[in-house]
């Protein structure tokens, strides 16, 4: 069944209820969806040990369902980590290498099949609300588009009422996906009263619906990967203001969702696209970039507050969600044949430069959804990340194999320093350290060993966790660093990967 089917057409109702007559637990109301992508947000929560920043309706999920405490994004930089998100596929097999906006142009090829285009052919309705920043729109097709500013989950809530209590027999798919806790951007109307770096409003303004809580610098907890500096610690506080203005977001969401009738058919997906935006983490595949919050709750389950620590990728996200929604082949955990044949290849002209040859239905992770009521993670011990642009003039690929304890970074083009995103070479945080010359201390490491590094970074997690010591030129770790890297290899055949032909040429 290998064949590409492109598509721009994809919703014929007639066709799915014919698909769906004999699997109404499939197509029926009772199997809802909501996933929830944050921007930008690393593992600040009181439910993942903080106890300063508040958090109280994120934490109310993860104790009414299951908190991961191993989960890691592919890519940390927004296209191309929403990319990996919706499709179940490494970025460098789908196309989105890097941002999608403005003159950064990157998009996914023509062909790609993904999720809310199997959910939308299976017999669901599918809606998007807020940041999308993926294209073509026709491949990341949703049919509704629900407006409202990504920097007030509150607005954004209400504006879904309509949605999700639409007098329909198909269950939904809702993305909802917030711009907090980004550094910068948002529009006039979403941020009016002069904002700061994490999109705050002046102080004693605040978002509509929203109670604003504000930080000390002194309270907050400073991550291993930053300096612990004022400047670092007036942007963590402006951070965790946004953090906590999302939570309402999400708690106004949860709250609609029940008032409409539908929480306790509905499995809620938390998670952030990767990491906080700051140096040291976003952009990077450090720790501080890929690991991220990951809380599900299923209604289906009677587990409660559970916490696993099994190692999910978020190329295993929508293998998960069709599992739930019964579009998997159990034996194969591609989605089923039927499926894949009834979505309507595309009437329109399709550049040939931007398709590949790809097997629809098949994924490069697998469903977790066993896991949420079952313990252990025998077999779930280890990710792979894959990073190539994040801004157009940012290439530098990179590739990762992370395991219990030992983590490998390939460094593909080494030789040139580490470039920066606008925002974060912008960041107070870097720039006060920046000022003080290549030996001035950022974090682990120092300013010039952060700019400069070499082509293979080899850490024992165990020991050290912010990666401060390498030891992959160290003789003693040298089959430690050979086996991670025959790993890594076989990684990136598996996944055709097209910079594998690196190490022909290297």
């Amino acid at each position: 069944m290998k064949h590409s089917l492109p598509y721009l057409a994809l919703l014929a109702l007639s066709s799915t209820a014919v698909l769906w007559a004999d699997d109404p637990a499939a197509a029926g109301p009772g199997r809802n969806i909501v996933l929830v992508v944050s921007d930008d947000h690393s593992l600040d929560l009181g439910c993942y040990g903080n106890p300063v920043i508040q958090t109280p309706h994120l934490d109310a999920l993860a104790a009414d369902g299951i908190r991961f405490t191993y989960a890691f994004c592919t890519t940390a930089s927004c296209s191309a980590s929403r990319s990996v998100i919706l499709s179940g596929l490494h970025n460098h097999a789908n196309g989105q290498y890097g941002h999608q906006h403005h003159f950064h142009k990157f998009s996914s090829y023509d062909n790609l099949l993904t999720l809310p285009v199997y959910l939308s052919q299976a017999g669901y309705r599918t809606a998007r609300a807020g940041k999308y920043h993926v294209a073509p729109e026709a491949v990341y097709r949703f049919e509704t588009v629900i407006p409202g500013p990504a920097r007030n989950g509150h607005v954004m809530a209400e504006n879904c009422r309509d949605f999700l209590n639409a007098d329909s027999d198909r269950p939904f798919f809702l993305y909802f996906c917030l711009s907090d806790p980004h550094r910068g951007g948002g529009t006039a109307d979403e941020l009016p009263h002069g904002p700061d770096r994490f999109g705050n409003p002046a102080p004693g303004r605040s978002f509509a619906g929203i109670t604003e809580v504000v930080y000390d610098p002194d309270d907050v907890i400073v991550p291993g990967f930053l300096p612990d500096t004022p400047t670092s610690r007036a942007e963590l506080a402006q951070y965790y203001q946004s953090v906590s203005r999302l939570d309402q977001g999400v708690g106004r969401l949860m709250e609609v969702l029940q008032e409409a009738g539908v929480w306790d058919q509905t499995l809620m997906i938390y998670i952030s696209d990767h990491g906080i935006a700051m140096p040291g983490a976003k952009t990077t595949l450090y720790e501080g970039g890929m690991r991220s919050p990951l809380l599900v709750r299923n209604p289906y389950s009677d587990l409660r507050g559970a916490v696993r620590d099994a190692m999910i990728s978020w190329v295993d996200l929508t293998p998960t969600i069709l599992d739930f929604a019964g579009l998997l082949d159990s034996q194969t955990g591609r989605v089923r044949e039927e499926v894949v044949d009834a979505i309507p290849p595309n009437r329109a002209r399709t550049d040939p430069q931007n398709t590949r040859d790809v097997t629809p239905g098949q994924f490069h992770g697998r469903s977790f959804l066993p896991l949420l009521d079952a313990p252990g993670s025998d077999g779930w011990d280890t990710v792979y990340a894959s990073h190539t642009f994040h801004e157009i003039q940012m290439y530098y690929p990179m590739r990762v194999v992370r395991q219990r304890r030992w983590k490998l970074i390939w460094n593909l083009a080494y030789p040139l320093p580490f470039p920066f995103a606008s925002d974060l070479w912008a960041a107070p945080t870097w720039q006060v350290q920046y000022q003080q010359g290549m030996d001035a201390p950022f974090g682990p490491w120092t300013v010039g060993r952060y700019i400069q590094r070499p082509e293979f970074e080899l850490f024992d997690l165990e020991q050290d966790p912010y990666e401060a010591n390498n030891l992959a030129e160290d003789p003693e770790y040298a089959e430690v660093r050979e086996a991670m890297i025959e790993q890594l290899q076989e990684f990136q055949r598996r996944t055709d990967d097209p910079w594998i032909l690196k190490w022909e040429y290297d």
